[in-house]
């Protein structure tokens, strides 16, 4: 059903909604151009018939106003003597057809019947289009695939090829950069989904009075703003899987909202009258400590529950340091060809410098340190000189230093961290997205870490 809104300042606009309605439509009427602007604007409508001869404003200028403030809007014309100009006119000023009064009972069902299709399959369209381009956006792993031969690594991977095969929400824990959404990928491309998008949202970065509008979206008209109708991510990700990464960061408010999918699978777009239904799965992540969260009421137990059917645990790369070695020259090809420049190598004592750090960002700083070195370093083979780790005992832990599971490591790492993230503050000028950066972590994380060190005042 479709809501239609017929023009005229003749009272044959009642007859015509009339005929409308009994197509099965919701029809309304207005008796000049400027009632049905006002109209449109605190109502969307998705088609607008109009009569093209009318006092102050005809049907012309209706078709141009509403085209101009209402672009998905389409609109019709009638009229009483049809000729060639007066049609292409119509056409020109964004007119979908026209219609002649003398053949309306005849052709009015007919023309409105194709026009409500036509909308129907451009709005379909939209759709594949962007669902393809998020596809497009996100094509291709930030890491290329899931490297490594660690048992660390071995148990994730073995989890994920068990539960990709269910359709149960699953919650991803692990520290900035360590590869969460990765995972989340691996579960989409081997479950039954997998022909369906994949569809990533960062609830960090969504703006707090816009996260249901994003994740739900929102009718033309809904509120300020909301000049056409938007289709949120779980509308985008139908017969797929929604990513929905640094969950702890939604509001409470939109946990209801999120809650109501899960249990319900069903929700509706701001503004919106009609419920969808949601054929999603849900993977979710985070790097912080949401079961404490749920037992000081910043996050909802019942959401949690519901969220962590299956939990997977990443491991840091600290965790895995048997994995650096083929993770580098995995990221040494890749960036190589990227940037079509020729292999490179790297010297023994490299390789020791970066197996000995302690790599508080994980695989996407280790990541991040590669590319720069083979932009910046001379030569085919890479020297520990050429590594931006820092200097000195500062910029990395012997593995002899302690036992792997020792307090006194524990406070080193944490003293080390400290200190980088103060000098990253400092070069950074006090800009934390900069800071962020030059650390290869994530904006979030490098908030957490602050309040964590006390220098949230930095």
């Amino acid at each position: 059903m479709s809501r239609i809104l017929v023009v005229d300042d003749d009272e044959m606009r009642h007859a015509v909604a009339e005929k409308v309605r009994r197509m099965g439509h919701e029809t309304s009427v207005a008796a000049s151009g400027p009632e049905a602007l006002e109209m449109l604007r605190a109502q969307v409508y998705d088609l607008v018939i109009t009569d093209y001869r009318m006092d102050g404003m005809n049907g012309l200028e209706v078709v141009a106003a509403v085209k101009a403030e209402f672009p998905e809007t389409d609109v019709m014309v009638l009229t009483a003597v049809g000729t060639i100009g007066l049609a292409v006119e119509a056409m020109r000023q964004g007119a979908i057809d026209f219609v002649e009064k003398s053949n309306l009972t005849e052709v009015l069902p007919i023309k409105v019947g194709k026009a409500i299709e036509h909308r129907l399959a451009r709005l379909d369209r939209e759709r594949l289009e962007e669902e393809n381009r998020y596809l497009r956006e996100e094509i291709g792993d930030r890491y290329g695939e899931i490297v490594g031969r660690s048992g660390r690594i071995r148990e994730v991977l073995a989890m994920v090829e068990k539960v990709a095969a269910t359709d149960s929400s699953v919650l991803i824990y692990g520290e900035s950069g360590t590869g969460k959404e990765l995972v989340a990928r691996a579960i989409h491309n081997q479950s039954g989904r997998s022909k369906g998008p994949f569809v990533k949202v960062n609830c960090g970065a969504l703006p707090r009075e816009l996260v249901e509008s994003e994740l739900f979206g929102h009718e033309k008209g809904a509120f300020t703003g909301a000049v056409r109708l938007k289709r949120g991510k779980f509308e985008l990700a139908q017969r797929g899987t929604i990513f929905l990464d640094e969950i702890g960061d939604l509001p409470l408010d939109a946990q209801v909202k999120l809650l109501r999918v899960l249990q319900e699978k069903e929700f509706d777009r701001v503004g919106g009258e009609k419920t969808l239904s949601s054929d999603v799965r849900v993977v979710a992540a985070t790097n912080q400590p949401l079961r404490e969260w749920v037992k000081d009421g910043t996050f909802r137990d019942d959401l949690f529950y519901r969220l962590e059917v299956i939990p997977i645990h990443l491991p840091s790369l600290r965790e895995r340091k048997e994995d650096i070695r083929e993770l580098v020259e995995h990221f040494v090809r890749k960036k190589c060809r990227e940037m079509n420049l020729p292999l490179k190598r790297l010297s023994p004592e490299a390789m020791k410098a970066l197996e000995n750090y302690w790599w508080p960002g994980n695989v996407r700083e280790l990541e991040n340190v590669i590319e720069r070195t083979i932009v910046l370093a001379d030569g085919e083979e890479v020297g520990a000189h050429d590594l931006p780790l820092g200097s000195g005992e500062s910029a990395a832990i012997s593995s002899e230093a302690a036992p792997l599971g020792s307090s006194s490591l524990k406070r080193d790492l944490e003293e080390q961290e400290r200190e980088r993230i103060v000098r990253a503050m400092e070069q950074a000028r006090g800009v934390k997205t900069r800071a962020a950066e030059l650390l290869g972590i994530k904006t979030s994380a490098l908030y957490y870490k602050l309040d964590k060190y006390g220098l949230g005042k930095t």
